[in-house]
């Protein structure tokens, strides 16, 4: 680190405390300087890292096989560490050729025997994120047969059945798919553990940046790979700041002090609006914003108590005020952007016809709930909202503010009778999330199938359950499209989910930094596009 750039990146940090005068006025020409949230991050190896802010940061240290355009995000996936693929007639084998002259940070050549290393550590060291692979079939006793390099250039994948090609190509452009030096790795190995341990705090990829530094809690700094395959980055290096009050943010964006904010409120986002120095950028992302009932708790299992909740919530009039610019109504479970979107929102606010729903049920004035949310001020003021319009319809609600981990807890218990919360896809396919909203192929207490939302709620869909797996096979793009389409409208007026809102992320940024990409609904981040 130059000794410049020390200095003004402590004097940010001053400044980021308020317990100094404000630093420089603007930050060096060839640094990118973010404050985030970023206290979610707890592993910094491709096959354990399951956050966003961790997703971010590998996504720029790390490449993949399959990867995605910055500048045509909806085109989808295209080649990456792979320059090429073929699919086996019966669709169960991928052979992959890798991209020559690709090299690590390490200056390591990337070869399909580090692409094999890396998808079979991320089976055998069963992190969280492992089902993303382990769903295709791959077991410890036989990733050398399903994973293998047949020489430098080829990798040979070969799936347990057939699935659709887009699904398989997909799951591999996710977080967990990149690509580790397997040199580096196991040069530090420690009692077998292919690395882990040295890669929860480092990094060994052959992204457009290497990590200079992270401390957790509070910051991460990468410097620019000049060799990147994809193009030298032109911000020699990327400092992002853990700074969570949005006031704070916007402070030091006003300032000058960082150039892009990435969490703030809507009335600091309209503060930046109307800053002639400052702009918003606005990304529609995948996070889905629901509510859903126990199927186990008399009478949320009753048909017409669940379409009375649908219809007494106010969904327009919480993006109007409360969560006006950062979410979007929508009320399907698969986000828009995705293969197979539903656009259709049949639901609007109509006390009316929610009290004649609950009355044809027998609980016109006896319902009382309880709802489970995080004690976080967006997840509150909405559940508040909800309170409102639920009493309006005859029905009283108890809210119960949790930490993150105890909503959590009591939800995959199945013990909650309402749940408010979100959900993010794993991977850009809409098998993500069909797969958890639409699929229990065991509805019983001991199956332990916390992954599904479904399973959750006690929803037993054998039927549905059968669609869902049948989408994911379907080699046809348009069919499968419609098999989600046509699986979605079902779930919509059957099931016990009542999807509110997808996000929209505000980015407030100095007006002189450009080409920041945030990832919409597919991807992580990109610092190496930014110009200023």
């Amino acid at each position: 680190m130059s000794k410049f750039t020390s200095a003004w990146a402590l004097g940010l940090l001053a400044a980021a405390s308020f317990t100094a005068p404000a630093a420089y006025a603007e930050t060096p020409k060839d640094t990118l300087v973010i404050a985030a949230a970023i206290d979610d991050i707890v592993s910094l190896d491709p096959a354990e890292a399951f956050e966003f802010s961790g997703g971010d940061l590998l996504g720029n240290t790390y490449d993949n096989l399959v990867t995605f355009d910055p500048k045509n995000l909806s085109a989808g996936y295209i080649p990456g560490l792979a320059e090429s693929w073929t699919v086996s007639e019966d669709g169960k084998t991928f052979t992959f050729t890798m991209r020559e002259g690709v090299t690590f940070n390490s200056g390591n050549p990337v070869t399909a025997e580090d692409a094999a290393f890396s998808l079979r550590r991320a089976v055998l060291l069963k992190q969280t994120p492992s089902f993303i692979l382990t769903q295709f079939g791959f077991t410890e006793e036989n990733i050398n047969d399903t994973i293998k390099a047949t020489d430098a250039k080829t990798l040979v994948i070969t799936t347990d059945k057939k699935y659709a090609t887009s699904f398989v190509l997909n799951c591999l452009s996710a977080t967990i798919g990149g690509i580790v030096d397997k040199t580096v790795a196991m040069e530090n190995e420690k009692d077998g553990d292919m690395g882990h341990e040295w890669l929860k705090t480092n990094t060994a990829g052959s992204g457009a940046y290497v990590l200079k530094s992270w401390k957790p809690n509070e910051s991460y700094v990468l410097d620019a790979n000049a060799g990147y395959w994809r193009g030298a980055p032109d911000m020699k290096r990327v400092f992002v700041r853990h700074i969570s009050e949005s006031a704070s943010q916007r402070l030091l964006l006003e300032k000058g002090d960082i150039d892009v904010a990435r969490n703030l409120s809507p009335e600091d986002i309209a503060a930046v609006t109307a800053n002639g120095d400052l702009r918003v950028d606005e990304d529609l992302r995948g996070r889905i914003v629901y509510m859903s009932l126990n199927q186990k708790k008399a009478p949320l299992n009753d048909p017409k108590v669940i379409e009375a909740f649908k219809w007494a919530i106010d969904y327009t009039g919480m993006t109007e005020t409360i969560v006006r610019g950062q979410y979007t109504v929508h009320q399907a479970f698969l986000p828009l952007t995705y293969l197979g979107e539903l656009k259709d929102k049949p639901y609007k606010l109509d006390i009316a016809k929610a009290k004649a729903l609950l009355a044809e049920a027998g609980h016109a004035d006896d319902l009382t709930v309880k709802i489970n949310v995080r004690n976080e001020a967006a997840y509150m003021a909405i559940a508040q909202a909800i309170q409102g319009s639920l009493t309006e319809a005859g029905i009283k609600v108890e809210l119960t503010p949790m930490t993150g981990k105890q909503s959590l807890t009591e939800y995959r218990a199945r013990e909650h009778d309402i749940y408010l919360g979100a959900w993010g896809p794993d991977y850009p396919d809409p098998h993500t999330n069909a797969d958890t909203f639409a699929d229990n192929p065991n509805n019983s207490d001991e199956a332990k199938l916390t992954g599904k939302l479904a399973w959750r709620n006690a929803w037993d869909i054998p039927e549905m359950s059968k669609e869902t797996q049948a989408a994911v096979q379907e080699s046809d793009r348009d069919v499968r499209a419609e098999m989600y389409r046509t699986i979605q409208k079902e779930h919509q007026m059957t099931s016990p989910f009542v999807p509110m809102f997808q996000k929209i992320e505000q980015t407030g940024l100095r007006k002189n930094v450009e080409g920041l990409v945030t990832g919409s609904a597919i991807s992580s981040v990109y610092y190496w596009t930014v110009t200023k």
